[in-house]
């Protein structure tokens, strides 16, 4: 049996056994989720939530943007605060004082160590016991809970309406006045962001932690790290140091037996025909500069939205909210991202297999058309959402889902969906030549055939949930999409498309191509399947999933530990014979690309996916200081790499300009790395010893964000996103160039190569 068929099976029997778990923990999490109760009410019967204003509640908080507007959980924005630690915090404040002044005559502050302390015991006994009962569907609370309960509705009743006495605090929390349209809408509200603070606060049965494993960190209600935690922490530590001494021993045993490859005397893509169909892609192309561009705009506005409500003076707020900004933020840069990659694969296709199909031409501009569509219909039905002029009723379909990184109406949905299947035709029906060959590309074309279907079928996760699914379910089926898909899938599709692109330059021999592909496609599965559970500790779930979770998701930083031996080939492969000259730039993204999966995926990324460090860490800024090095300095540099290595076959004998390609890399890098280093990492890091030191809802609060410190971190974003934007700008203006009053590549030969000397 060959190394190749071994790999397979190996691949095979891995995807089988992983998705069968993570399909069982998706049963168990569905049958253990936080019941959701039929009515909320005091020991004589007056009823204050019933289920239905809990599930209208959730309908008014996707409406108005949900994850993009503060968190519920520990997921989404990070301007106002988690709404279910928020609603915690304020609900004890409440008990506390209220018995302070009743039965000591006096205020909670002034009352001695001793008494605050019985009084925090008393607390936790009334928060945390579960009162809930199964046969009737009621959550009793006590009176005095009641009156708290109540206090607290009517602050978010304030809050999110125009009530003047709320009005700093929503310019603190970048809300506009009338966030939710009616009073009754608020009051339902109010009933969502009860349950899912009691929830996080209640006792699981069975168990001595709350349904969310004492998420959100606060000791005064007893909500502490339970030591499954620290547990399982240890072991992902142990599993990742295994993990990377192994793969260091196979790394070693294999490229040492690895003979050298002669690169070459010229390049073998020079003569590759450009087909109707490849030709057409370019619009793509010019669509991902677009998105791109775009969404530097909004960053920018999302960012400022941090230190004041309005624009320089200009009360955009009103018309532009921060939860619609952010929203398409968000959203932008999986667009442009999944555009890229879409774009790049119709390109391949043919060039893959020599085949031009029937009609391939107008499917890819027919694509091209839905994607516009499904983009401007998306974002305007999220507008009407967001402003409140669309109701409740067609909100779910037409508006805004309010889950983050996947938004969309469900319409929406599915019609990408349909896009993305059509996609798949479209690549299939190109590959199909090179899929019935038995040649030594055989399994790369068959790895990035299965990638493409897996990218295509994977995005139905986004559709398993319905408009009133539980919480802890969506949470599940979402992150098969933002993880497996965005993560997974397509990173399998584009490590096969740059073997393919390294294998037809003559840069890698395709034997070694096939194994390194197979090998690092099982290795990142391995810890990628089941590290999904990792974005799930505090969803609702069960102690199993943290378990799982914690062991594999710490084995996703394996394969990045030794990114720079790859990144020093990719390097090598650049300077390996003068005509390489013309793919200098291409291969500086990919090294790009290999830089930020060690530090934004891998360094960043481990920091916090323990379940320890996650406990502490989820929703502070050390969260987007890994989102954002990841999402575009892995994914969103690989795209621009991909579509250069288009470009240049698309515009062959156009000059490229070295001078706008260096400025673009070396700002876009700088920018990055001054974002993270001067304002998200230190933000973070003051986050989190604030939630150590006082519990998480004060790390998410006004009185944390409102410090000077805190402003002045947010001002230095603007040093490294203006040199961030000036490279995008930079890199906008090259691809325009191209089409735009083109120079001839012959009359700057000479100096190309001589730049690259």
């Amino acid at each position: 049996m060959s190394t190749t068929t071994r790999l397979w099976i190996a691949l095979g029997s891995l995807l089988g056994v992983t998705f069968a778990v993570l399909l069982w923990m998706g049963r168990e999490i569905y049958h253990q989720a936080p019941p959701m109760p039929e009515r909320v009410a005091t020991p004589s019967g007056q009823v204050l939530y019933t289920r239905a204003d809990i599930e209208a509640g959730r309908q008014v908080w996707q409406s108005i943007g949900g994850q993009q507007l503060g968190s519920i959980w520990g997921h989404g924005a990070l301007i106002a605060p988690d709404w279910s630690a928020d609603w915690l915090h304020r609900e004890a404040d409440e008990l506390l004082g209220m018995w302070a002044r009743r039965d000591d005559g006096t205020a909670w502050a002034s009352l001695d160590e001793g008494r605050q302390e019985a009084l925090k015991a008393r607390l936790r006994k009334d928060l945390r016991s579960n009162t809930y009962d199964a046969t009737n569907g009621t959550i009793t609370v006590s009176d005095d809970r009641a009156i708290a309960i109540s206090n607290v509705a009517a602050h978010y009743e304030s809050l999110f309406g125009n009530d003047p006495a709320t009005a700093k605090l929503r310019e603190t929390y970048a809300m506009r006045d009338g966030t939710v349209d009616t009073i009754e809408h608020r009051r339902e509200l109010t009933a969502f962001f009860f349950w899912s603070s009691w929830a996080a606060v209640t006792t699981r049965p069975g168990a001595a932690m709350s349904y969310t494993s004492n998420w959100p960190y606060d000791p005064v209600v007893g909500n502490t790290p339970t030591p499954s935690a620290f547990l399982w922490t240890v072991f992902s530590v142990l599993f990742m140091i295994a993990g990377i001494g192994l793969l260091a021993w196979h790394y070693a045993v294999w490229h040492r037996n690895e003979p050298h490859l002669a690169p070459p005397a010229t390049d073998p893509l020079a003569g590759l025909q450009i087909t109707p169909s490849m030709r057409a892609t370019a619009k793509y192309f010019w669509v991902v500069i677009a998105l791109f561009l775009t969404q530097i705009l909004l960053g920018a506005v999302t960012a400022h939205y941090q230190v004041e409500k309005d624009f320089y003076g200009m009360a955009i707020s009103e018309a532009l909210p921060y939860s619609l900004s952010r929203s398409w933020h968000t959203e932008l840069a999986v667009l442009w991202i999944a555009t890229a990659w879409l774009g790049t694969g119709l390109y391949i296709a043919p060039a893959v297999s020599g085949h031009e199909p029937r009609f391939q031409r107008l499917g890819v501009n027919f694509l091209w058309g839905c994607l516009l569509v499904i983009v401007v219909g998306a974002f305007a039905g999220q507008w009407f959402a967001v402003m409140q002029k669309l109701g409740l009723a067609n909100n779910f379909w037409f508006g805004h889902q309010g889950w983050e990184y996947v938004d969309l109406g469900r319409f929406w949905q599915l019609f990408l969906f349909v896009g993305l299947v059509l996609w798949l035709v479209l690549m299939g029906r190109a590959l199909w030549p090179a899929l019935r060959r038995k040649d030594d590309l055989a399994s790369i074309v068959g790895l990035l055939f299965l990638s493409t279907v897996a990218i295509a079928a994977f995005y139905a996760a986004g559709l398993m949930w319905g408009e009133h699914t539980h919480i802890a379910v969506v949470e599940y089926w979402r992150w098969w999409v933002v993880h497996l898909w965005v993560e997974g899938f397509f990173e399998v599709f584009a490590v096969a498309v740059m073997s393919f692109l390294f294998v037809k330059l003559g840069l890698v021999r395709a034997r070694t191509a096939t194994v390194n592909v197979l090998f690092a496609t099982i290795v990142f599965m391995a810890g990628g399947v089941l590290g999904t559970f990792h974005h799930l500790y505090f969803a609702g779930t069960t102690t199993a999933v943290i378990a799982l979770g914690a062991s594999f998701s710490a084995l996703e930083v394996v394969p990045l530990a030794l990114i720079g031996m790859e990144a020093y080939e990719t390097w090598s492969h650049g300077r390996a014979t003068p005509w390489m000259a013309r793919y200098r730039w291409p291969i500086m993204f990919f090294l790009a690309v290999s830089f930020w999966n060690l530090v934004g995926a891998g360094l960043f990324g481990f920091l916090i996916n323990t379940p320890l460090a996650l406990y502490y860490m989820q929703g502070l800024n050390l969260t987007p200081l890994h989102g954002h090095t990841a999402l575009f300095g892995v994914y969103g540099m690989l795209g621009l790499g991909l579509m250069l290595f288009c470009l240049r076959g698309l515009r062959p004998d156009v000059a490229w300009s070295e001078g706008r390609l260096r400025g673009a890399f070396w700002s876009l890098n700088i920018g990055l790395t001054l974002m993270a280093l001067l304002t998200l990492l230190p933000l973070g890091v003051l986050q989190l010893s604030a939630a150590l030191e006082h519990g998480y809802w004060f790390a998410r609060s006004e009185h944390f964000m409102d410090q000077a410190i805190v402003h002045l971190l947010i001002w230095m974003r603007m040093p490294g996103d203006t040199i961030f934007a000036v490279g995008a700008l930079l890199f906008g203006w090259f691809v325009l160039r191209l089409w735009i009053a083109p120079r001839k590549a012959s009359a700057r030969i000479g100096r190309a190569v001589q730049d690259r000397g």
